[in-house]
């Protein structure tokens, strides 16, 4: 693809950096933002800077928060003994969207990932382990996507947990095996959180 100009050609570059936007569409956006007025790409440009320098992690559940303590984390109408673990903020929103949970979460960052070079070391679950040991939580929910590097990183958690005082159980698979948790509708992944079944009858299943 050819430019007739280097602050175009690199603009579109670094837009198609981004996951699912190749150069054609980059090249497409970036006129777009040419077209439009001044002001209009400087509050984007001023969005994005306070993103990047702005944004927290919750220190309780390693969710993308604003302070220091996610309103999820800080609500007194949340049961502290159930949290649910997931890969991303991308998992929260798709369950809170359900409206049918009600407990905590725990944000891993990732699923375990050898071809990728993703280890434990790479993951939240060491915090996630110490959260446990402290005894309040009784019950955790394994709400990962039903992958094979999902699958792995549920069952490496839950030998992480062995002796530990806590109920591990995974959602219904009325998910698809392979599907991604954000994908799903929001009437099937509210019966996969309601319905869960404990974590080892998935073991047995596989």
């Amino acid at each position: 693809m050819e430019f007739s100009s280097k602050l175009l050609e690199n603009a579109v570059y670094e837009m198609s950096q981004l996951p699912g936007i190749g150069k054609r569409t980059a090249l497409r956006l970036v006129l777009h933002l040419l077209k439009r007025p001044a002001e209009q790409t400087q509050k984007l440009t001023l969005a994005l800077e306070h993103l990047r320098n702005d944004i927290k992690f919750c220190t309780n559940c390693h969710n993308i928060s604003d302070v220091e303590v996610c309103e999820i984390c800080a609500s007194p109408r949340r049961d502290r003994s159930l949290v649910c673990v997931v890969e991303d903020i991308r998992d929260v929103m798709a369950i809170e969207n359900t409206s049918q949970y009600k407990g905590l979460y725990h944000v891993l960052g990732g699923k375990i990932s050898p071809m990728e070079g993703v280890g434990p070391q790479d993951l939240t679950i060491a915090p996630l382990v110490d959260k446990v040991k402290k005894g309040e939580i009784k019950e955790l929910i394994f709400a990962l996507s039903s992958t094979m590097e999902g699958d792995t990183t549920n069952f490496y958690i839950y030998k992480q947990l062995e002796g530990l005082d806590v109920n591990t159980s995974t959602i219904a698979r009325g998910i698809s095996v392979g599907d991604e948790l954000e994908y799903a509708d929001e009437v099937t992944l509210g019966r996969s959180i309601v319905n869960r079944i404990p974590f080892v009858n998935s073991l047995k299943a596989n």
